[in-house]
């Protein structure tokens, strides 16, 4: 079965015409995932280990520290004070994050939030959101009802499924079902799925 991560089909859905089949095949034909090649793993994993060992906010500044990619060092300090301008005074407790696939066609999409937080005591799953592109209104609506449409049975009715604009600091929560979106995302992997086949 072939798999994707949820922020590559989200870039395949926002795509249309011969750009999305282009988007298709340069993910399908993209080397192996490694960490060493994951531009933003360092930085997701020093957020996801400030909050699972209960550090201060401060912690993350410890990342810039090491970094020798020129890449990095002009790209991490702009996500980290986005985050921590968005954590602000905010009381929050780690817990492990759930996580599932959404699978149609032969193809698999990974829904996994990378943080478990209980914000002032109100659980949320958060995708974390780094690139600079903007985050726009059809990006967060897909990654919000695969979340809720795979993780929901999982969870507490009160749990917020949400994606957080680091950069920017804004966290986006998923908001009222909207209606036939599963179907055409069924859809979208059904494409995928023809183009693997040809």
């Amino acid at each position: 079965m072939q798999k994707l991560s949820l922020t590559d089909f989200v870039d395949i859905v926002s795509k249309s015409g011969t750009p999305k089949a282009t988007k298709v095949n340069s993910v399908i034909k993209r080397p192996k995932y490694t960490p060493a090649t994951d531009f933003y793993r360092p930085l997701r994993d020093g957020i996801i280990d400030t909050h699972r060992s209960d550090l201060p906010k401060g912690n993350l500044n410890k990342l810039l520290v090491s970094l020798s990619d020129q890449k990095k060092a002009s790209n991490y300090p702009e996500a980290i004070k986005g985050y921590t301008t968005w954590w602000g005074n905010k009381k929050m407790q780690w817990f492990e994050p759930a996580y599932a696939t959404f699978e149609r066609h032969g193809v698999a999409v990974s829904v996994n939030p990378e943080l478990g937080l209980v914000i002032n005591g109100i659980p949320h799953l958060i995708k974390l959101y780094f690139k600079a592109e903007p985050l726009t209104k059809n990006r967060i609506d897909i990654a919000t009802h695969l979340m809720v449409e795979c993780l929901r049975q999982q969870c507490d009715d009160v749990t917020v499924m949400a994606i957080l604009d680091v950069r920017n600091g804004k966290l986006f929560s998923a908001n009222a079902p909207i209606p036939n979106l599963t179907a055409m995302l069924s859809a979208e992997l059904a494409y995928i799925s023809a183009l693997l086949s040809d």
